[in-house]
């Protein structure tokens, strides 16, 4: 055979072989690896994304906008499909639409690995705007953001949602199920270049339902100005108001101060983030004086005309009782008791006319011990001692609220049973749930319509010449209530120096349209309630009662009746 026959041979030879292996190759990737080469094409280039469902909103009593949720998209590169040379021109073109400094783009842009977020939250509009751009490896990511339009208004009430859309406290934290609604999910086939071909619904989103709250956005706007003013005249560690229809338990607003901007709360104190009207732990002061001539009224021990002798001061066991002002011996009648705010009056009647048992009873029966169940996150439930574990001394401090903590919406629950003729009710914050009325407990009566009234008559006293209120009389309204002050205790010990002052009312007192409640929390320049609290209640009775039609009294007010007040 010829030499140029045999290289054609081998040549021949060679390329059967070439052709049996490539032949050998393809059937075994055709057959025995398809399917792992399927799912890997699938993977490379069919990806499921979540489409997260839009947040219900949370809108005020007359549907004003407190949080809202809006469409956005996370820019998302894939470095490895975007050529070296292409890098900085890409970098330029995206930096000024993606609001992020072009060396960092570019920085993003050049990392080694094949996901890297280049913004977060863009906004639909401005994220269609990168689309357009049709740079290789660029997609997009579907969010969902959060914003409250109103910031920082009734801010610790409505609360704020974490990274994950998921809420994290107040009705957003409270509600979180209700309003988050279902996510979707969305099927994308992109080519070679990482670039879309195909996008499908797999599962559509599903809303979540809106809410609507009770509050009144012009209305709380006002309580939040008035602390604001407190705060900075007595630089207290913070304040809370509670304006309440206690005939329906509906909290018309509910502020803290000092105020927190929702949509940025990186600056805020854990402190300042709390919602101090079911959070805060305080003991009353005098503002409890009410649950023991009430409980004593109802159990028939007294009348408001009822008189006690008032020594200048009360032994009981190992402590002695003071009021606030030195006086001789005196004599009170229980509607003195209250106006004048007598500590020894109130031990007085709760020593030698309730006793323990009796006591303790009237005091939870207000529900005072136990949370209101108002439909809030974090509510306390306060600490209350039973009869049984009271102290030789209990008896002589527990009666003008000394040695037991309460909360802001407890003293507001018990006092609007005293305004609606005798009715506990659960606080409610909650109007409605996707336009659906949220049904409000019935409550229960815990003292009679007549005790009501002649506490309600009592509690004008404090704006009686004499009274712990008088400075804050509103000309024209029938107003009634009561102050509170406070020692706090200071490493097991009430300190001298620290505070709370509180004030409660309603008007008109005879019969109660409105009620606010004002807590300071250590307040300095001035300690007492009359002077701190009350104030803060009459600006803010003095906006509300215009607003919510509540008219003034027609000819002089009625004031506390001189039969039951003795010279």
């Amino acid at each position: 055979m010829a030499p140029i026959d045999r290289r054609i041979g081998l040549l021949f030879v060679a390329f059967v072989a070439l052709l049996a292996i490539a032949l050998s190759r393809a059937l075994y990737l055709g057959t025995l690896k398809a399917g792992t080469l399927r799912a890997d094409a699938a993977t490379q280039q069919v990806t499921t994304v979540p489409v997260p469902a839009m947040r219900g909103a949370i809108s005020d009593a007359h549907g004003t906008e407190l949080a809202i949720s809006e469409t956005a998209d996370n820019v998302v590169a894939d470095p490895f499909l975007i050529k070296k040379k292409n890098r900085l021109g890409a970098a330029r073109r995206l930096a000024p639409l993606l609001g992020v400094p072009q060396p960092r783009v570019l920085t993003d842009l050049s990392e080694q690995r094949g996901y890297v977020y280049l913004a977060f939250d863009l906004p639909t509009a401005q994220a269609k705007s990168v689309t357009r751009l049709e740079i290789p490896g660029i997609s997009l990511v579907p969010t969902v953001t959060r914003s409250y339009p109103q910031n920082s208004l009734a801010s610790q009430v409505i609360g704020w949602v974490g990274d994950d859309d998921q809420g994290l406290s107040g009705i957003e934290y409270r509600y979180n199920t209700i309003l988050s609604g279902r996510n979707g999910e969305r099927r994308v086939v992109s080519d070679a270049l990482g670039q879309s071909i195909s996008i499908n619904e797999i599962h559509s989103a599903v809303p979540g339902n809106a809410i609507k709250l009770t509050l009144d956005s012009a209305l709380q706007a006002e309580v939040e100005q008035v602390l604001a003013g407190v705060g900075a005249t007595y630089s207290p560690k913070g304040a809370t108001a509670i304006v309440m229809n206690p005939n329906t338990g509906a909290i018309l607003a509910l502020a803290n101060w000092p105020g927190v901007n929702a949509n940025d709360i990186s600056g805020a104190s854990a402190q300042d983030l709390e919602d101090r009207a079911v959070e805060f732990n305080y003991e009353p002061g005098s503002t409890f004086k009410a649950v023991t001539v009430a409980g004593a009224l109802e159990d028939g021990k007294i009348t408001p005309a009822t008189e006690f002798n008032i020594p200048p001061y009360l032994q009981v066991a190992n402590r002695q009782i003071h009021d606030a002002e030195d006086h001789g011996d005196l004599t009170y009648s229980v509607a003195q008791i209250l106006q004048y705010s007598s500590n020894i009056g109130a031990d007085e009647i709760a020593i030698n006319k309730l006793g323990p048992q009796r006591f303790d009873y009237w005091v939870h029966r207000f529900g005072f011990g136990a949370p209101t169940g108002v439909d809030l996150p974090g509510e306390e439930p306060g600490v209350v001692p039973h009869y049984w574990q009271y102290s030789g001394s209990s008896m002589g401090t527990l009666p003008f609220g000394q040695g037991l903590e309460v909360t802001p919406i407890q003293i507001a629950t018990a006092y609007a049973a005293i305004a609606n003729g005798g009715i506990l009710r659960t606080p409610h914050i909650v109007q409605s749930i996707d336009g659906k009325p949220v049904p409000v407990p019935r409550g229960h009566r815990i003292i009679s319509p007549q005790v009501a009234s002649e506490m309600r008559v009592m509690l004008r006293g404090v704006y009686a010449d004499g009274g712990t209120a008088s400075g804050a009389a509103i000309t024209g309204f029938d107003l009634a209530g009561k102050t509170g002050t406070a020692n706090v205790v200071v490493n097991g010990h009430y300190s001298n120096t620290a505070f709370i002052a509180s004030f409660v009312g309603f008007v008109p007192a005879s019969s109660p349209k409105l009620e606010v409640m004002v807590m300071v929390d250590e307040p300095h320049g001035s300690i007492y309630g009359g002077a701190v609290a009350a104030p803060a209640f009459a600006q803010i009775v003095g906006s509300a009662v215009p607003y919510l039609g509540i008219n003034p009294c027609r000819g002089p007010c009625p004031t506390v009746a001189t039969s039951l007040v003795q010279p």
